[in-house]
């Protein structure tokens, strides 16, 4: 196991499941304008399809998404300066692609076609969405303890 894996995964993971199910409430949330409609409307058909759906993907994806955020937070412990927030909001791109690249392969195995029709719909857009969260995700980081 890593540092970010000791940290994230081990006997503070439900508190972390809980705090990544908040960031992305809050981030739906905050989204405004017609893309933010279109997020909201998105989300809400989703949660509708089962309405554990957001913690139940935290729960399954989280050690995926650790070990590929491993590598860049040995990056960020390495330099020994800034905080994780910031780290992670100028490194929102590289964690983005990160990210992005487990949910892409989670829906190409998905046998739920309306979630994966709901999820294609916004991908495009996904990475932009994800890079804006990256203040969220780094203050989660950061009151995890990394």
């Amino acid at each position: 196991m890593g540092a970010l894996s000791d940290k994230l995964l081990g006997d503070s993971r439900t508190k972390v499941e809980a705090d990544c199910v908040r960031v992305i409430e809050d981030e739906v949330a905050s989204k405004r304008g017609a893309t933010g409609l279109a997020v909201k409307a998105a989300f809400k058909m989703i949660t509708a399809f089962k309405r554990d759906i957001v913690p139940d993907a935290v729960h399954h994806l989280l050690p995926d998404f650790v070990t590929q955020l491993e590598p860049i937070y040995a990056e960020f412990t390495a330099a020994g300066s800034g905080d994780i927030a910031s780290y992670c909001t100028r490194n929102g791109d590289r964690i983005a692609e990160a990210l992005l690249g487990i949910t892409d392969q989670r829906a190409e195995s998905s046998k739920h076609g309306t979630l994966v029709k709901a999820y294609k719909k916004l991908r495009p857009q996904g990475k932009k969405h994800v890079e804006a969260a990256m203040p969220r995700i780094g203050a989660m980081l950061a009151a995890n303890g990394c």
